[in-house]
């Protein structure tokens, strides 16, 4: 039976890397991706990284640690661009690539010494490849018996390196390795090991599984397993998606509700237009809020069907917001979509040829529903007014670390926030009166009533199937869907 290996391929310093190639007289120099100083790092570059410099850090912090880094804006679809080529080469070499995030990625090479020579032959090759399909950009390689060791061996001789773990040396290594370094294990595990004397992943094995077991429960069971060098997962190609999301950090802290509201709306485009190019819908709305002292919480609604409208998403976001009483001056705030299921429910009847995507029955500047054109903003119940669309957005863009056209791709790789970088989304609220906290899943009974007629999905797809594409057609900046925030614009 042929020697199973898994390969990790790590970019280094994905994004900052990305900016130095582009970007000539950057290459050599302290380089920091990310937003205003209000942000985070998202990438450093190995010359920032001397100073202390990391990806997660306040970017505040970073300029204290590094007063001459270049701080640049992210560029997510350069980045995606440059990711796609990546894992197309890697694909040259097996059908089992599963990528990991938008910089890294698994590969079975299990069986392939017939075609490209032993596990060091091809992790040169590998490197080499992606050095050829990026236009110079360096990786990391690590090769294992296991998932989880090939991910550690790639961060061995960073960067561009390649580090191969031979099977006969699996237990010496994991003997010596800090046992911070197996993944799942974080500061409030450290601190329980700590009291039993477990540093190194080997000392694990001083206790039994029973052991780990009884104090941990399954958590427990899973150290005992890596420590012991077991991983049985496999590379799988594609998996499912769980959730999609969108978040941002405002410039300056803000207990503005017309504010909050307007981000609220823009993420929920971006959302549901991910959502929608994915054919995936979500019944699970989440919002999420982070105070200025850092505090992070999250609430969450769930319909009866799942949705990917934008405007629906909105709405559930916003009553979610106005059931929230904020506790101090928001710093960020994100919306997010999970629980999955299709798209589409029951029989569809076939659009008509005079109802083409794109176009509005009733032609130019038809009834009050339909988009204005490929400049104008459109209002996701009716038309507000180009100078009043135009105005929010250039308000929105303003107030927000980054403008509302850049928010990055989703929660997991959207700007995440302050030392403790949750992914998870939150919110907060609108309305005069009482304000009562919405509980995860709460029931739709207990959310406030909102003065609006139940929602036409039907008419929103529509609409959301126009703006759709006329962007596809004319860019993404050509159509801004738009609202009056100057007062509740739901209670008409």
């Amino acid at each position: 039976m042929a020697q199973r290996w898994i390969m990790h391929i790590d970019m280094d310093a994905f994004f900052a890397s990305v900016e130095q190639m582009d970007d000539p007289s950057l290459r050599g120099k302290p380089v920091a991706v990310g937003g205003s100083h209000r942000g985070v790092v998202s990438a450093a570059s190995y010359e920032a990284r001397r100073f202390g410099v990391r990806s997660a850090l306040p970017m505040s912090t970073a300029l204290r640690l590094c007063p001459h880094l270049i701080v640049v804006p992210g560029r997510m679809r350069r980045y995606a661009e440059i990711s796609h080529r990546i894992m197309d080469a890697l694909r040259e070499f097996s059908p089992l690539v599963e990528p990991a995030s938008v910089d890294e990625a698994y590969l079975d090479a299990t069986g392939l010494e017939r075609l490209f020579g032993p596990v060091e032959n091809m992790g040169m090759a590998v490197k080499a490849r992606v050095l050829d399909v990026t236009g110079g950009l360096t990786c990391s390689v690590g090769a294992a018996p296991v998932k989880f060791l090939a991910k550690i061996a790639s961060d061995v001789n960073k960067p561009n390196g390649l580090f191969i773990l031979y099977p006969e040396d699996v237990a010496e290594f994991l003997r010596t390795l800090p046992v911070g370094r197996i993944p799942g294990v974080g500061k409030r595990s450290l601190d329980a090991l700590e009291q039993l004397g477990v540093r190194f992943a080997g000392d694990v094995l001083r206790y039994s599984r029973e052991f780990w077991e009884r104090r941990f429960g399954k958590g427990g069971v899973h150290l005992h397993e890596r420590a012991s060098g077991v991983d049985p997962r496999e590379v799988e190609p594609y998996s499912e998606p769980k959730s999609e999301s969108a978040e941002n950090t405002f410039a300056e802290d803000t207990a503005d509700r017309a504010v909050l509201r307007r981000w609220l709306l823009a993420q929920a485009e971006r959302v549901g237009a991910s959502l929608r190019r994915q054919r995936l819908a979500g019944r699970t709305i989440t919002l999420k809020v982070k105070y200025a002292d850092f505090r992070s919480i999250s609430r969450s609604h769930s319909l009866p069907e799942p949705t990917a409208s934008t405007e629906t998403i909105f709405d559930e976001a916003c009553r979610l917001l106005d059931a929230l009483t904020l506790a101090d001056r928001v710093r960020l705030i994100g919306v997010g979509v999970s629980n999955f299921g299709p798209a589409h429910h029951g029989p569809r009847q076939l659009t008509l040829p005079l109802e083409m995507p794109g176009r509005v029955k009733g032609g130019k500047g038809a009834g009050k529903d339909g988009p204005v054109g490929p400049v104008g903003p459109v209002g996701p119940v009716g038309i507000d007014g180009g100078t009043a669309g135009r105005a929010a957005g250039r308000d929105a863009g303003a107030k927000g670390a980054n403008g509302a056209r850049r928010m990055g791709t989703s929660a997991e790789h959207d700007e995440q926030d302050g030392p403790d970088a949750p992914n998870a989304p939150g919110g907060s609220n609108v309305s005069g009166g009482p304000h009562r906290p919405v509980e995860r899943n709460t029931p739709a009974a207990a959310i406030p009533a909102a003065s609006i007629p139940p929602p036409d999905e039907n008419r929103r797809k529509k609409l959301d199937a126009a703006l759709d594409a006329l962007r596809d057609r004319h860019g993404r900046e050509a159509v801004v869907r738009g609202r009056l925030f100057g007062f509740d614009s739901r209670k008409k």
